[in-house]
């Protein structure tokens, strides 16, 4: 349970990060080199991403992993 509430955590934070950046998912998707749908997935708490995954997110979204992760 404690592990779905940290995912949940993890994805409102890459999606208010992307809402801020004025980044649409796809756009997001482009910049990050995935699909939109595993952005979606991602911002709905669906996919539980792998750390490269996570560098590739950070840079999509132009901010350092670690603020990326803040708050978590």
């Amino acid at each position: 349970m404690e592990k779905n509430i940290e995912l949940k955590k993890l994805a409102d934070r890459i999606k208010s990060v992307r809402t801020e950046k004025g980044l649409s998912q796809e756009e997001l998707a482009y910049l990050s080199s995935f699909d939109r749908t595993y952005i979606s997935l991602l911002e709905r708490a669906k996919r539980n991403p792998s750390f490269y995954n996570l560098l590739k997110l950070s840079k999509g979204l132009n901010i350092p992993l670690s603020d990326l992760l803040k708050g978590l």
